[in-house]
């Protein structure tokens, strides 16, 4: 075996300890029941966004779905559809936002000011949800390389255009049923958690 492939196999092998690494950080992170602190969750996610923009889904999507809440904010309506807990403690939010304004909206608020997150560009990177029972703020997941596990607005809102948005965050605590979705200069929206099938 030539020096080439005995490095492709170390890179390789490093590459699966990595990932096995961040695996268990992920679900070590989950849950936080002692901890009442009201400090921020952030951890890497085990599986990648592909760059945002539409979830890929089979199911309804939601804007067929039942509405959970509705804020407004300006010309900006935020619809929540959906509050699932997914397995291996992540919660999925989905929604739709509509552009009820006569110009371009780009989402630059709602990408957060988190330095990390500044390459996400326009997106609903910045939302957080705060479990006022358990006292804590849960941000949205992220990869390695700091991008959200969320929507991307690629090219921007039109007016009149309502589009889909889907976002997630670690999971609270199993006794958390109840939690408040909160992004950029929108209002809370307070939303039931529901168990994933």
């Amino acid at each position: 075996m030539d020096i080439r492939h005995t490095l492709k196999s170390r890179r390789a092998l490093s590459a699966m300890a990595i990932t096995a690494g961040l695996l268990l950080t992920v679900a070590g992170c989950g849950g936080g029941d002692d901890d009442k602190s009201g400090s921020s969750a952030s951890s890497s996610p085990a599986k990648d966004s592909g760059g945002g923009g539409n979830k890929d889904k089979e199911s309804a999507s939601p804007s067929s779905q039942q509405t959970l809440a509705e804020v407004k904010g300006g010309d900006l309506t935020l619809k929540v559809t959906s509050a699932t807990r997914d397995d291996g403690g992540f919660v999925t939010v989905e929604g739709t936002v509509t552009n009820g304004g006569a110009k371009s909206w780009v989402a630059a608020d709602w990408r957060g000011d988190e330095r990390e997150l500044a390459g996400n560009g326009g997106s609903i990177a910045g939302a957080s949800l705060i479990d006022s029972t358990g006292k804590k703020k849960y941000l949205i997941l992220r990869d390695t390389e700091g991008r959200c596990l969320c929507t991307r607005f690629t090219g921007g809102l039109q007016p009149g255009e309502t589009t889909d948005w889907f976002a997630q965050f670690p999971a609270p605590p199993t006794a958390t049923t109840k939690v408040n979705f909160q992004v950029g200069s929108m209002p809370p929206a307070s939303v039931e958690l529901s168990e994933g099938e």
